[in-house]
């Protein structure tokens, strides 16, 4: 018994060690561009970087990058499409879900089915229908449009989890909130709504992710420089010529830092909507 106790502990330790070494192996890059945004560009640009800043540290590339580029112009047309498309997002996604596990129609299963179909898709292939459709609309190097295609990946995901919350609330509540008189659009928005916020902010999440870090159709579909996203914006420092990588971290941190107050913000939420989704799906 005790030689069991003794081999199951050491496997833990090597699955300690194992986890361990995985952490530090994928937080290392965003340790390493965070002491670069902090070290001055003579430093970056030679062989003297370390992940310890030697020579000091400076805020100086976090105030050329606020004062001598549109970063915050960037910044607040990033906010405005990640914004508008989880709220979008969410909205088409929750009704539809809600149709799809509550109400019996024709064709409901096929539809279900050509959600996850389209899903498969990778954006690549999606990058000229939508360019398409876009320009025929008049909505190219609009935020309507970006808007639009955006909602339009994230959503058949968003469907199918928030449908897998709606399948969880009981038929009884719902029938005795018919029975109490309300229609079904209050049934929606007053009783499965309330009970299915773990998985709302699930899928909230995921639709600000899909629009915050989107990189191709924003590149694709935006001309004007003054509607640059955050991720279009930051490409411009690096060229053929020069890269500014003393712009280029700096602007890399403070990219992930909405995302990072989403995520403390919803937490809560977010972990039972993740942790249930798992095993309702």
């Amino acid at each position: 018994m005790a030689e069991f106790r003794g081999k199951k502990t050491t496997e833990r330790w090597w699955q300690h060690i194992v986890l361990i070494l995985a952490c530090l192996w994928s937080v290392f890059p965003v340790l390493w561009v965070l002491s670069a945004s902090l070290q001055s560009k003579e430093v970056i640009t030679s062989n003297r970087m370390t992940l310890w800043p030697a020579a000091g540290v400076t805020l100086a590339n976090y105030a050329q990058l606020l004062t001598d580029t549109p970063f915050l112009l960037w910044f607040g047309n990033s906010v405005l499409v990640a914004a508008a498309t989880t709220v979008v997002g969410l909205f088409l996604a929750a009704t539809a879900a809600f149709a799809f596990s509550q109400l019996r129609f024709p064709g409901r299963k096929t539809g279900l089915w050509l959600f996850l179909f389209v899903q498969m898709f990778p954006g690549a292939v999606l990058l000229l229908p939508l360019f398409m459709i876009l320009s025929w609309c008049r909505l190219l190097d609009s935020y309507l449009g970006l808007i639009i295609a955006y909602t339009t990946v994230s959503l058949p995901f968003c469907v199918w989890m928030l449908k897998s919350f709606f399948d969880t609330v009981p038929r009884a509540i719902l029938e005795a909130a018919e029975i109490d008189g309300l229609t079904p659009v209050q049934t929606f928005y007053k009783i499965v709504l309330p009970l299915s916020l773990p998985g709302l902010a699930v899928t909230g999440f995921f639709s600000f992710i899909t629009a915050w870090n989107e990189f191709m159709f924003a590149n694709t579909f935006l001309f004007d420089s003054r509607k640059m996203t955050l991720a279009v914006g930051l490409k411009t420092f690096l060229s053929e010529k020069q890269n500014y990588w003393e712009l280029l971290t700096p602007g890399a941190i403070l990219v992930t830092l909405p995302v990072l107050l989403f995520f403390v913000v919803a937490q809560r939420w977010l972990i039972s909507g993740l942790t249930a989704g798992a095993v309702k799906g």
